[in-house]
């Protein structure tokens, strides 16, 4: 029994439960935040990790490192990573209100006049993009104007559009493609779409399999991209290795790795082959070859969101910093640890109005 004044007076059951949804959303502040810096941590160690078997095939891969494991000291990530802070932070200023016309206005404002000279380690999409926008050009015909539209350029920075939109693949797939607009088409808009629905389904701690369903629900049925997942899942089922992946999936004609279609299918069949761990499903992207930075990127994305920071092994997550800005110089000294903070409190803030 209490006496009243004592400061120790039970609370009242609107008190109670008031206390309980306060812990609550405590409690599911946490997990996001745990998701979404697993996630984006797993991205820029699978960036690192995959950065010197970019371009090369599963059996140059062996010879040179056995099998690749460990991220080069003081190299850090590429392009992969630098992107997808740009995309986090727009997101964090516009969340749900953002178009592709305020995308072209922060590259027209704040990319293009950092760069000087060519744009170093930057993608076929991005260079083709820029380049349409400095010609005066509006999404979504920056997009179309280049030949690199079904490039892996936007797949690569689409793990924010997860975070943001957890739980909500088709909000993560509608966002990711406003940005798409201003670099890609086609299959490469796609392959993002897949992506980030993919990653908002894997913020929620679903298996592997349904991650990878989710990814294929958020394209159509009889698209390329979808007929590359399709296939790669199927070797993946029947215990296939990389030279039944690459059957699969890769078109050998094609001069560039870069291909989303291509690169989206490796990375989630790296990611089913891992079961969702963070390091075995990067290191299976990373040894599968061909664009090793960005499917290993993608990977970890997926994994990290399911398995949260601690996922990630220490090793790795010691040899993240902050990104140097080499192709993007307006996010140099930005770590994605902190981008992922502010893209959770974005959306708190969001769901509060």
């Amino acid at each position: 029994m209490t006496r009243e004044g004592t400061g120790c007076e039970r609370p009242g059951r609107d008190a109670q439960r008031r206390i309980r949804q306060v812990s609550a959303r405590a409690a599911t502040r946490s997990v996001a935040l745990d998701r979404a810096r697993g996630c984006l941590l797993g991205l820029a160690a699978g960036d690192a990790l995959g950065r010197p078997a970019e371009n090369l095939e599963p059996a140059e891969i062996e010879r040179r490192w056995g099998r690749l494991t460990e991220i080069e000291p003081g190299k850090g990530g590429t392009d992969d990573t630098e992107y997808s802070i740009f995309a986090a932070i727009l997101l964090c200023r516009h969340g749900s209100a953002l178009t592709s016309e305020i995308v072209a206005a922060a590259y027209r404002e704040e990319v293009m006049p950092s760069i000087d000279g060519p744009m170093r380690g930057a993608g076929f999409s991005e260079l083709g993009a820029m380049e349409a926008l400095r010609g005066g050009l509006q999404p979504p015909l920056t997009g179309l104007w280049h030949q690199h539209g079904w490039s892996d350029g936007l797949a690569m920075r689409a793990a924010p559009y997860g975070i943001y939109a957890a739980g909500e693949p088709a909000e993560a797939a509608r966002l990711v493609a406003v940005d798409g607009a201003v670099s890609n088409a086609g299959e490469g808009i796609l392959g993002g779409q897949a992506v980030a629905a993919a990653v908002a389904v894997a913020m929620t701690g679903a298996e592997p399999g349904e991650v990878v369903a989710a990814g294929l629900r958020a394209v159509p049925e009889d698209s390329w991209t979808a007929r590359s997942l399709r296939a790669a899942v199927e070797v993946v089922r029947g215990a296939g290795g990389a030279v039944d992946l690459h059957d699969a999936v890769v078109v050998r004609d094609y001069p560039w790795t870069d291909l989303a279609p291509e690169a989206v299918a490796l990375a989630m069949a790296a990611y089913l082959i891992g079961g969702g761990d963070v390091e075995e499903s990067v290191v299976a992207a990373a040894n599968l070859g061909r664009d090793a930075d960005t499917t290993a990127a993608i990977a970890g994305a997926l994994a990290g969101a399911g398995r949260g920071e601690d996922g990630v092994p220490a090793r790795w997550a010691a040899e993240i910093g902050p990104v140097k800005g080499t192709c993007l110089p307006v996010v140099a000294g930005r770590h994605v640890l902190d981008v992922a903070g502010e893209l959770v409190a974005s959306r708190e803030r969001a769901e509060r109005i």
